[in-house]
Protein backbone atom coordinates (compact mmCIF):
# COMPACT_ATOMS: atom_id res chain seq x y z
CA UNK A 1 0.00 0.00 0.00
CA UNK A 2 1.09 3.45 -0.77
CA UNK A 3 0.18 6.68 1.27
CA UNK A 4 -2.57 8.94 -0.78
CA UNK A 5 -1.04 12.33 -0.89
CA UNK A 6 -4.75 14.35 -0.42
CA UNK A 7 -5.34 12.25 2.64
CA UNK A 8 -2.50 13.22 4.27
CA UNK A 9 -3.43 16.78 3.88
CA UNK A 10 -6.02 15.65 6.74
CA UNK A 11 -3.17 15.76 9.03
CA UNK A 12 -2.30 19.54 8.41
CA UNK A 13 -6.08 20.24 9.65
CA UNK A 14 -5.53 18.11 12.31
CA UNK A 15 -2.91 19.97 13.47
CA UNK A 16 -4.09 23.44 13.05
CA UNK A 17 -7.16 22.12 14.97
CA UNK A 18 -4.86 21.00 18.09
CA UNK A 19 -3.29 24.75 17.91
CA UNK A 20 -6.18 26.86 17.46
CA UNK A 21 -8.12 25.08 20.69
CA UNK A 22 -4.67 25.30 22.48
CA UNK A 23 -3.94 22.25 22.91
CA UNK A 24 -0.67 21.82 21.40
CA UNK A 25 1.47 25.32 21.42
CA UNK A 26 3.17 24.24 18.36
CA UNK A 27 3.97 20.44 16.64
CA UNK A 28 5.55 19.10 13.68
CA UNK A 29 4.64 15.44 12.03
CA UNK A 30 7.48 13.36 10.05
CA UNK A 31 6.38 10.18 7.71
CA UNK A 32 8.50 8.61 5.79
CA UNK A 33 7.54 5.52 3.76
CA UNK A 34 10.37 3.14 2.32
CA UNK A 35 13.24 5.61 3.75
CA UNK A 36 11.75 8.00 1.13
CA UNK A 37 9.52 11.63 3.07
CA UNK A 38 5.74 10.93 2.40
CA UNK A 39 4.37 13.91 4.95
CA UNK A 40 5.86 17.08 6.44
CA UNK A 41 4.47 19.49 8.78
CA UNK A 42 5.36 22.10 11.22
CA UNK A 43 2.97 24.55 12.81
CA UNK A 44 2.27 26.84 15.77
CA UNK A 45 4.93 28.05 18.56
CA UNK A 46 7.94 26.51 20.05
CA UNK A 47 7.93 29.64 22.31
CA UNK A 48 4.12 31.08 23.00
CA UNK A 49 5.40 34.22 25.46
CA UNK A 50 8.10 35.05 22.36
CA UNK A 51 6.11 34.20 19.60
CA UNK A 52 8.12 32.05 17.85
CA UNK A 53 7.64 29.13 15.51
CA UNK A 54 7.84 25.38 16.13
CA UNK A 55 10.14 24.39 12.58
CA UNK A 56 11.71 21.37 11.43
CA UNK A 57 14.84 22.27 12.92
CA UNK A 58 13.35 22.56 16.75
CA UNK A 59 15.20 21.35 19.39
CA UNK A 60 12.45 19.03 21.49
CA UNK A 61 12.93 17.32 24.54
CA UNK A 62 11.87 13.89 23.61
CA UNK A 63 12.09 12.00 27.65
CA UNK A 64 11.12 8.22 27.74
CA UNK A 65 11.94 8.50 23.58
CA UNK A 66 14.98 7.93 24.78
CA UNK A 67 13.96 4.75 26.11
CA UNK A 68 14.91 2.55 23.19
CA UNK A 69 17.83 4.53 22.02
CA UNK A 70 19.68 3.12 25.64
CA UNK A 71 18.02 -0.35 24.79
CA UNK A 72 19.63 -0.53 21.37
CA UNK A 73 23.01 0.95 23.38
CA UNK A 74 23.18 -1.94 25.22
CA UNK A 75 22.46 -4.76 22.58
CA UNK A 76 25.70 -3.42 21.12
CA UNK A 77 27.45 -4.68 24.02
CA UNK A 78 25.26 -8.30 23.99
CA UNK A 79 26.28 -8.23 20.43
CA UNK A 80 30.19 -8.21 21.69
CA UNK A 81 29.41 -10.83 24.29
CA UNK A 82 30.00 -8.21 26.85
CA UNK A 83 26.69 -8.90 29.06
CA UNK A 84 23.63 -11.13 28.60
CA UNK A 85 20.53 -10.02 29.14
CA UNK A 86 19.58 -12.45 31.78
CA UNK A 87 22.15 -11.77 33.94
CA UNK A 88 21.50 -10.08 37.41
CA UNK A 89 21.91 -6.52 37.59
CA UNK A 90 24.38 -6.61 40.76
CA UNK A 91 26.69 -8.22 38.72
CA UNK A 92 27.32 -4.58 37.25
CA UNK A 93 25.78 -2.36 40.43
CA UNK A 94 26.47 -4.70 43.46
CA UNK A 95 23.74 -2.13 45.45
CA UNK A 96 21.30 -4.41 44.18
CA UNK A 97 22.73 -7.68 45.18
CA UNK A 98 20.25 -8.35 48.42
CA UNK A 99 16.58 -7.23 46.99
CA UNK A 100 13.41 -7.40 48.92
CA UNK A 101 9.97 -6.73 47.61
CA UNK A 102 6.66 -5.73 48.95
CA UNK A 103 4.14 -8.22 49.91
CA UNK A 104 0.86 -8.05 48.42
CA UNK A 105 -1.46 -5.49 50.34
CA UNK A 106 1.58 -4.42 52.09
CA UNK A 107 0.79 -1.28 53.63
CA UNK A 108 3.97 0.61 54.62
CA UNK A 109 7.60 -0.09 53.23
CA UNK A 110 8.98 -2.50 55.87
CA UNK A 111 6.44 -5.09 55.01
CA UNK A 112 8.88 -7.00 52.89
CA UNK A 113 10.33 -10.32 51.64
CA UNK A 114 13.44 -11.19 50.29
CA UNK A 115 13.24 -11.64 45.98
CA UNK A 116 15.47 -12.60 43.35
CA UNK A 117 17.61 -9.60 41.97
CA UNK A 118 16.61 -8.66 39.09
CA UNK A 119 17.99 -9.28 35.54
CA UNK A 120 18.50 -7.04 32.54
CA UNK A 121 15.92 -8.45 30.26
CA UNK A 122 13.56 -7.65 33.31
CA UNK A 123 14.75 -4.05 33.92
CA UNK A 124 14.22 -3.61 29.75
CA UNK A 125 10.98 -4.51 29.43
CA UNK A 126 9.63 -2.91 33.05
CA UNK A 127 8.94 -6.51 34.53
CA UNK A 128 11.74 -6.28 37.09
CA UNK A 129 10.22 -4.68 40.25
CA UNK A 130 10.76 -1.15 39.89
CA UNK A 131 8.92 1.53 39.37
CA UNK A 132 8.24 5.29 38.64
CA UNK A 133 7.69 8.53 41.41
CA UNK A 134 4.40 9.09 39.27
CA UNK A 135 3.19 6.03 39.50
CA UNK A 136 0.59 4.61 42.47
CA UNK A 137 1.77 2.88 45.27
CA UNK A 138 4.30 2.68 48.43
CA UNK A 139 7.45 2.77 45.98
CA UNK A 140 6.45 5.17 43.86
CA UNK A 141 5.39 7.67 46.88
CA UNK A 142 8.93 7.29 48.40
CA UNK A 143 10.75 7.47 44.92
CA UNK A 144 8.67 10.80 45.00
CA UNK A 145 9.50 11.94 48.48
CA UNK A 146 13.21 11.10 47.74
CA UNK A 147 13.09 12.85 44.02
CA UNK A 148 14.32 9.54 42.72
CA UNK A 149 13.31 10.93 39.25
CA UNK A 150 16.70 11.29 37.00
CA UNK A 151 15.97 14.56 36.19
CA UNK A 152 18.50 16.43 34.74
CA UNK A 153 19.55 18.16 38.23
CA UNK A 154 18.95 14.82 39.96
CA UNK A 155 22.35 14.34 40.84
CA UNK A 156 24.52 11.70 38.83
CA UNK A 157 23.41 8.70 37.32
CA UNK A 158 25.77 6.92 39.68
CA UNK A 159 24.01 8.78 42.73
CA UNK A 160 20.74 7.77 41.99
CA UNK A 161 20.87 4.40 40.85
CA UNK A 162 22.50 4.00 44.40
CA UNK A 163 19.76 5.74 46.30
CA UNK A 164 17.02 3.74 44.31
CA UNK A 165 18.95 -0.04 45.18
CA UNK A 166 18.33 1.20 48.87
CA UNK A 167 14.81 0.93 48.54
CA UNK A 168 12.53 -1.99 48.16
CA UNK A 169 11.11 -3.27 44.59
CA UNK A 170 7.38 -2.47 44.25
CA UNK A 171 7.25 -6.50 43.32
CA UNK A 172 9.04 -9.49 42.68
CA UNK A 173 10.34 -9.45 39.55
CA UNK A 174 8.86 -11.25 37.05
CA UNK A 175 5.41 -11.23 38.86
CA UNK A 176 3.85 -8.38 36.43
CA UNK A 177 4.44 -5.15 34.22
CA UNK A 178 4.82 -1.85 35.49
CA UNK A 179 6.20 1.24 33.91
CA UNK A 180 9.69 2.08 35.40
CA UNK A 181 12.98 3.65 35.73
CA UNK A 182 14.65 0.29 34.69
CA UNK A 183 15.98 1.58 31.13
CA UNK A 184 17.42 4.64 33.19
CA UNK A 185 19.66 1.83 35.63
CA UNK A 186 20.47 -0.06 32.28
CA UNK A 187 22.16 3.29 31.42
CA UNK A 188 24.25 3.11 34.65
CA UNK A 189 24.85 -0.63 33.62
CA UNK A 190 26.33 0.53 30.46
CA UNK A 191 28.41 3.31 31.99
CA UNK A 192 29.71 0.40 34.04
CA UNK A 193 30.37 -1.92 31.09
CA UNK A 194 32.35 -0.10 28.85
CA UNK A 195 34.24 2.32 31.57
CA UNK A 196 32.57 5.31 29.72
CA UNK A 197 29.90 8.12 30.19
CA UNK A 198 26.48 7.15 28.83
CA UNK A 199 26.52 10.19 26.52
CA UNK A 200 30.10 9.23 24.87
CA UNK A 201 28.57 5.63 24.54
CA UNK A 202 25.87 7.19 22.35
CA UNK A 203 28.02 9.28 20.22
CA UNK A 204 30.11 6.86 19.34
CA UNK A 205 27.89 3.64 19.00
CA UNK A 206 25.06 5.19 17.75
CA UNK A 207 24.79 9.40 16.83
CA UNK A 208 27.68 9.57 15.01
CA UNK A 209 26.97 6.05 12.70
CA UNK A 210 23.73 7.49 12.24
CA UNK A 211 24.30 11.58 11.17
CA UNK A 212 22.36 12.21 14.26
CA UNK A 213 24.32 15.82 14.66
CA UNK A 214 21.47 17.32 16.79
CA UNK A 215 20.53 14.67 19.80
CA UNK A 216 22.42 14.93 22.81
CA UNK A 217 21.61 15.15 26.82
CA UNK A 218 22.02 18.76 26.57
CA UNK A 219 21.31 22.05 24.89
CA UNK A 220 24.20 23.12 23.04
CA UNK A 221 24.83 26.89 22.71
CA UNK A 222 24.23 26.78 19.06
CA UNK A 223 20.77 25.19 19.69
CA UNK A 224 19.54 27.25 22.61
CA UNK A 225 17.79 29.73 20.71
CA UNK A 226 15.63 26.58 18.79
CA UNK A 227 15.12 25.10 22.04
CA UNK A 228 11.20 24.96 22.09
CA UNK A 229 8.93 25.39 25.63
CA UNK A 230 7.28 23.09 27.50
CA UNK A 231 3.96 23.51 28.30
CA UNK A 232 1.19 21.61 30.29
CA UNK A 233 -2.31 21.97 30.87
CA UNK A 234 -2.21 21.08 34.94
CA UNK A 235 -2.24 23.53 37.89
CA UNK A 236 0.34 21.34 39.57
CA UNK A 237 3.53 19.34 38.63
CA UNK A 238 3.20 18.71 34.59
CA UNK A 239 4.89 15.31 35.82
CA UNK A 240 2.49 14.60 38.47
CA UNK A 241 -0.09 11.92 37.08
CA UNK A 242 -1.89 11.33 40.51
CA UNK A 243 -2.97 14.76 40.75
CA UNK A 244 -4.24 15.56 37.04
CA UNK A 245 -5.81 19.01 38.08
CA UNK A 246 -6.62 20.83 35.06
CA UNK A 247 -5.49 24.54 35.51
CA UNK A 248 -7.31 27.68 34.13
CA UNK A 249 -4.38 27.99 30.95
CA UNK A 250 -4.15 25.25 28.69
CA UNK A 251 -0.35 25.93 28.02
CA UNK A 252 0.66 27.20 31.63
CA UNK A 253 4.62 27.53 30.69
CA UNK A 254 6.97 25.13 32.67
CA UNK A 255 10.42 25.34 31.07
CA UNK A 256 12.22 26.99 28.71
CA UNK A 257 15.52 28.06 27.20
CA UNK A 258 16.35 31.02 29.52
CA UNK A 259 16.75 28.37 32.73
CA UNK A 260 16.22 24.57 31.16
CA UNK A 261 18.20 22.32 33.13
CA UNK A 262 18.79 20.73 29.76
CA UNK A 263 21.44 23.46 29.26
CA UNK A 264 23.78 22.15 31.92
CA UNK A 265 22.37 18.45 33.29
CA UNK A 266 24.49 16.46 35.51
CA UNK A 267 21.91 12.85 35.19
CA UNK A 268 22.77 11.06 32.25
CA UNK A 269 19.08 9.49 32.08
CA UNK A 270 18.64 6.30 29.72
CA UNK A 271 15.14 6.42 30.53
CA UNK A 272 14.18 10.34 28.93
CA UNK A 273 17.18 12.37 29.46
CA UNK A 274 17.33 13.30 25.35
CA UNK A 275 16.81 15.76 23.48
CA UNK A 276 16.88 16.39 19.51
CA UNK A 277 15.51 17.30 16.28
CA UNK A 278 12.36 15.60 14.66
CA UNK A 279 14.92 14.46 11.75
CA UNK A 280 17.45 13.01 13.99
CA UNK A 281 15.14 10.73 15.99
CA UNK A 282 13.67 9.56 12.15
CA UNK A 283 17.47 8.90 11.75
CA UNK A 284 17.54 6.66 14.22
CA UNK A 285 14.10 4.96 13.65
CA UNK A 286 14.56 3.96 10.13
CA UNK A 287 17.95 2.79 11.36
CA UNK A 288 16.07 0.62 13.46
CA UNK A 289 13.35 0.02 10.83
CA UNK A 290 16.01 -1.12 8.38
CA UNK A 291 17.40 -3.58 10.67
CA UNK A 292 19.87 -1.97 12.55
CA UNK A 293 21.65 -0.22 9.66
CA UNK A 294 25.10 -1.46 11.14
CA UNK A 295 24.43 -0.32 14.47
CA UNK A 296 22.99 -3.97 15.42
CA UNK A 297 22.49 -6.81 12.89
CA UNK A 298 19.28 -7.50 11.64
CA UNK A 299 18.65 -10.36 13.65
CA UNK A 300 19.21 -8.58 16.76
CA UNK A 301 17.03 -5.58 15.18
CA UNK A 302 14.27 -8.08 14.38
CA UNK A 303 14.83 -9.27 18.20
CA UNK A 304 14.22 -5.86 19.70
CA UNK A 305 11.09 -5.55 18.27
CA UNK A 306 9.70 -8.80 18.89
CA UNK A 307 7.52 -9.13 21.74
CA UNK A 308 9.15 -10.39 25.13
CA UNK A 309 6.37 -10.82 27.18
CA UNK A 310 4.31 -13.63 28.08
CA UNK A 311 1.01 -12.31 26.60
CA UNK A 312 0.20 -7.89 26.06
CA UNK A 313 1.13 -5.77 29.05
CA UNK A 314 -2.51 -5.64 30.23
CA UNK A 315 -3.01 -9.15 30.88
CA UNK A 316 -0.01 -8.52 33.02
CA UNK A 317 -1.86 -6.91 35.84
CA UNK A 318 -0.24 -3.57 35.19
CA UNK A 319 -1.39 -0.70 37.36
CA UNK A 320 0.73 2.09 35.72
CA UNK A 321 1.06 4.96 33.76
CA UNK A 322 2.53 3.82 30.34
CA UNK A 323 2.88 5.68 26.98
CA UNK A 324 0.85 3.32 25.54
CA UNK A 325 -2.38 1.37 25.25
CA UNK A 326 -2.17 -1.86 27.21
CA UNK A 327 -4.66 -4.07 25.37
CA UNK A 328 -3.52 -6.06 22.27
CA UNK A 329 -0.29 -4.33 22.86
CA UNK A 330 3.22 -6.30 23.80
CA UNK A 331 6.54 -4.82 24.83
CA UNK A 332 10.13 -5.89 23.22
CA UNK A 333 13.49 -4.24 24.03
CA UNK A 334 13.14 -0.81 24.52
CA UNK A 335 9.44 -0.11 22.71
CA UNK A 336 5.90 -1.33 22.54
CA UNK A 337 4.85 -3.88 19.75
CA UNK A 338 1.45 -4.26 18.22
CA UNK A 339 0.31 -7.99 18.81
CA UNK A 340 -3.90 -7.07 18.05
CA UNK A 341 -4.65 -3.42 16.73
CA UNK A 342 -8.23 -4.47 17.23
CA UNK A 343 -7.43 -5.16 20.97
CA UNK A 344 -5.83 -1.71 21.43
CA UNK A 345 -8.61 -0.09 19.90
CA UNK A 346 -5.56 2.14 17.31
CA UNK A 347 -5.64 1.63 13.96
CA UNK A 348 -2.29 -0.35 12.81
CA UNK A 349 -0.28 -3.23 12.04
CA UNK A 350 0.31 -6.05 13.74
CA UNK A 351 4.16 -5.96 14.24
CA UNK A 352 4.28 -1.75 14.46
CA UNK A 353 7.28 -1.04 16.99
CA UNK A 354 6.64 2.45 19.32
CA UNK A 355 7.22 4.49 22.23
CA UNK A 356 6.48 7.95 23.18
CA UNK A 357 7.61 10.57 26.09
CA UNK A 358 5.97 12.78 28.78
CA UNK A 359 5.91 15.90 26.38
CA UNK A 360 3.82 14.31 23.96
CA UNK A 361 6.52 13.09 21.02
CA UNK A 362 5.34 9.64 19.60
CA UNK A 363 7.10 7.27 17.25
CA UNK A 364 6.05 4.00 15.26
CA UNK A 365 7.37 1.55 12.74
CA UNK A 366 5.27 0.05 10.97
CA UNK A 367 7.66 -3.22 9.35
CA UNK A 368 4.55 -4.13 6.75
CA UNK A 369 4.18 -0.67 5.21
CA UNK A 370 7.60 0.34 5.34
CA UNK A 371 6.28 3.47 7.51
CA UNK A 372 8.24 5.83 10.01
CA UNK A 373 6.39 8.14 11.80
CA UNK A 374 7.48 10.69 14.04
CA UNK A 375 5.56 13.69 16.01
CA UNK A 376 6.68 15.77 17.91
CA UNK A 377 5.78 18.42 20.12
CA UNK A 378 5.73 19.52 24.17
CA UNK A 379 3.13 19.30 26.39
CA UNK A 380 3.38 17.33 29.74
CA UNK A 381 1.71 15.00 30.36
CA UNK A 382 1.06 13.07 27.38
CA UNK A 383 -2.00 11.77 28.97
CA UNK A 384 -3.50 14.66 28.21
CA UNK A 385 -4.65 14.50 24.56
CA UNK A 386 -5.49 11.59 22.59
CA UNK A 387 -3.55 12.94 19.87
CA UNK A 388 -0.72 10.24 19.56
CA UNK A 389 -4.01 7.41 18.58
CA UNK A 390 -5.91 9.86 16.24
CA UNK A 391 -2.32 10.63 13.86
CA UNK A 392 -2.19 6.65 13.70
CA UNK A 393 -6.41 6.67 12.66
CA UNK A 394 -5.03 9.26 9.96
CA UNK A 395 -2.02 7.80 8.58
CA UNK A 396 -3.59 4.29 7.77
CA UNK A 397 -6.89 6.43 6.46
CA UNK A 398 -3.91 7.79 3.91
CA UNK A 399 -2.77 3.75 3.17
CA UNK A 400 -4.37 3.06 -0.15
Amino acid sequence: MTLDRARLERIRDWAEGYIAERRFAGMSVLILQEGREAFFDARGLRDVEGGRPFERDTVARIYSMTKPVTSLALMTLVEEGRLHLDAPVSRFLPGFDAPHALISGAAHLGQTEPCAVPTLHQLLTHCSGLSYAFNTGLVPQEMAERELTFAPRAGTLAQTCHALAELPLAFAPGARWEYSVGIDVIGRVIEVVTGQSLADVFQARIFDPLGMTETGFFVAKEQIDRFSSLYTPLAGDAMDLNAAVTGDDSLRLVDDATGTPFANPTCLSGGGGLVGTIDDYARFAEAMRKGGQGIVSRSTARFMMQNHLASDIASLGPSSFAEQPMRGVGFGIGGAVVLDAARSGVPGSVGDFSWGGMASTFFWIDPLHALTTVLFTQLSPSSATLARAELKALVHGALM
